[in-house]
């Protein structure tokens, strides 16, 4: 690796961007790949954290947070987003691995740092609620994924959010990409 401060294709002029010897450029060794499954690891980490302590902090009753606005209240899912496909975990299941193995092979063609990022998150996102359902619930694939952060429309957890960020930014980028 050597570091390039002169004009970089995928950089700015003067940029600190380290360019791996097969021409791949990041911070210090991190090709994207590697990046996309460090942000999942994370994301899931964050999640499943969390959501531990939403299962032992807000079983009694929930934490008003801004009234009207914002409340941390425990609640299980056992469908998708918004309780679509209610007790259809392990079919949601089987689709969350499905997403994870696409965006494993996907990874290889991501060229940019957002792009990596963005099925980074959405990598979390997902593995953060089949993990849910995997260890939550009474049967195989059957548990509920555990929202806890109500916004008075809906509400949801950091995977979700994770999820909606990284669509949203593979979105960006691939608008990006065009222009």
């Amino acid at each position: 690796m050597r570091s390039d401060r002169g004009t970089d294709s995928g950089g700015e002029v003067g940029s600190d961007t380290v360019r791996d010897d097969d021409g791949r450029s990041g911070p210090a060794g991190l090709s994207n790949r590697q990046l996309a499954v460090v942000v999942g690891i994370i994301v899931a980490a964050i999640d499943q954290l969390s959501k531990a302590w939403a299962v032992n902090a807000l079983a009694d009753a929930p934490i008003v947070v801004i009234k009207d606005v914002l409340e941390f209240r425990l609640t299980f899912n056992t469908g998708a987003s918004f309780s679509i496909l209610s007790n259809q975990g392990p079919i949601l299941a089987v689709v969350a691995i499905g997403v994870i193995i696409m965006i494993m092979v996907v990874l290889g063609d991501a060229s940019r740092r957002i792009e990596a990022v963005a099925l980074g998150l959405v990598l979390g996102g997902s593995l953060g609620n089949l993990l849910d359902r995997l260890f939550r619930g009474d049967g195989w694939f059957d548990g509920g994924v555990v929202d806890f952060i109500d916004v008075q429309v809906f509400t949801n957890n950091p995977a979700d959010i994770s999820l909606f960020v990284g669509v949203g930014l593979l979105l960006l980028a691939s608008f990006l990409h065009r222009s």
